[in-house]
């Protein structure tokens, strides 16, 4: 396989390095890497198959002659340079919220819809979901083929990881705060994460949905291709490092029992079923961490719902959850 010139765009953030690291831990054939950051962390260095290679600030002319372009920059930096980026013959994939519901922009989570990359001629542009989204589908869609998913209501349990390497050091230095009896005043949320639960992640409309709930609804559907899939929940940032977990209520068309669903998923790509409750097995955020696939456990009836389970599911989400889905996008691309 030839090699492909490979940019990254936000290279020095927690999801660029990660990014970094798995194109080299599954020997993507990067024939160079291009790192790119914002001009004030030009200059710095990043580390790749045992060299270390300077960041440069992005700009005009950053991508030519790049093949594949992976971007976690934000959505502002993603909606200027992407354009530039795919006008100069490179494929974007990109982390960010910018072009996840644009109509022409793939939303891809491979074990899923892969075959939907062939849009990515429109724009040149292939988009990343939340990785809140990711997760659950992962472990949904599976069982939607077996019975038909009708409604999904997910509560998220999100670790301070997916704001950023900003809000890592708030939860440090606020638990700290707290341990010795001192004052912590956040800078990252509206209120300390140590030791509290913010039932807040992005802004809120008129009717009190956040901007993450959101993402959870619209991009459940397009990656699914289930337009009217009824889907529900509250997204939650809880005080700790890495990884998400969620609380998923799933109803289907028709019945599926718990042994059903624990075979179908045993055999899902991408999923590890961890379920052994009456001796404490089931998925937690500190095995997880670093890992590729998803955990789900707890799988059960779903007291409250016809046809419908309860689980909880857990998974990376600087892993699946942003850098291995979009390396796995670049794999399709391949």
């Amino acid at each position: 396989m030839s090699g492909k010139r490979v940019a990254v765009l936000g290279a020095t953030g927690l999801v660029g390095r990660e990014m970094l690291k798995t194109l080299e831990q599954r020997k993507f054939p990067v024939s160079e890497l291009v790192p790119l950051a914002s001009p004030r962390s030009a200059g710095s260095k990043v580390k790749f198959c045992g060299e270390e290679i300077t960041v440069k600030a992005v700009q005009e002319d950053s991508f030519k002659g790049v093949d594949i372009a992976l971007f976690s920059a934000g959505g502002k930096t993603s909606k200027q340079w992407a354009p530039v980026a795919a006008a100069s013959g490179a494929i974007v994939v990109d982390n960010s919220s910018a072009w996840r519901m644009d109509k022409d922009v793939p939303l891809i989570v491979p074990e899923i819809n892969a075959e939907d990359t062939a849009m990515a001629k429109n724009k040149g542009i292939i988009a990343n979901p939340n990785c809140s989204t990711i997760q659950a589908v992962v472990v949904l869609y599976p069982l939607h083929k077996a019975a038909g998913l009708k409604y999904i209501n997910i509560s998220t349990y999100q670790s301070v990881a997916g704001t950023g390497k900003a809000a890592l050091d708030s939860l440090r230095e606020g638990a700290l705060a707290a341990l010795n009896g001192e004052e912590y005043k956040d800078s990252v949320y509206p209120h300390t994460i140590a030791f509290n639960l913010l039932p807040h992640i992005g802004a809120f409309d008129d009717e009190g949905i956040s901007e993450e709930e959101w993402k959870m609804v619209n991009e459940s559907r397009k990656i699914m291709h289930l337009p009217g899939l009824r889907v529900s929940g509250i997204t939650v940032r809880v005080p700790i490092f890495r990884c998400h977990g969620e609380s998923v209520t799933a109803q289907f068309e028709r019945p599926i029992t718990p042994d059903e669903a624990r075979e179908i998923l045993k055999k899902a790509p991408g999923v590890i079923v961890q379920d052994d409750p009456k001796n404490a097995v089931y998925p937690l955020p500190t095995e997880v961490a670093g890992e590729d696939d998803v955990r789900v456990g707890r799988i059960r009836r779903d007291t409250g719902l016809d046809n419908a389970l309860a689980m909880w599911v857990v998974g990376d989400n600087l892993r699946k959850g942003a850098a291995l889905n979009a390396v796995q996008i670049a794999e399709k691309l391949l």
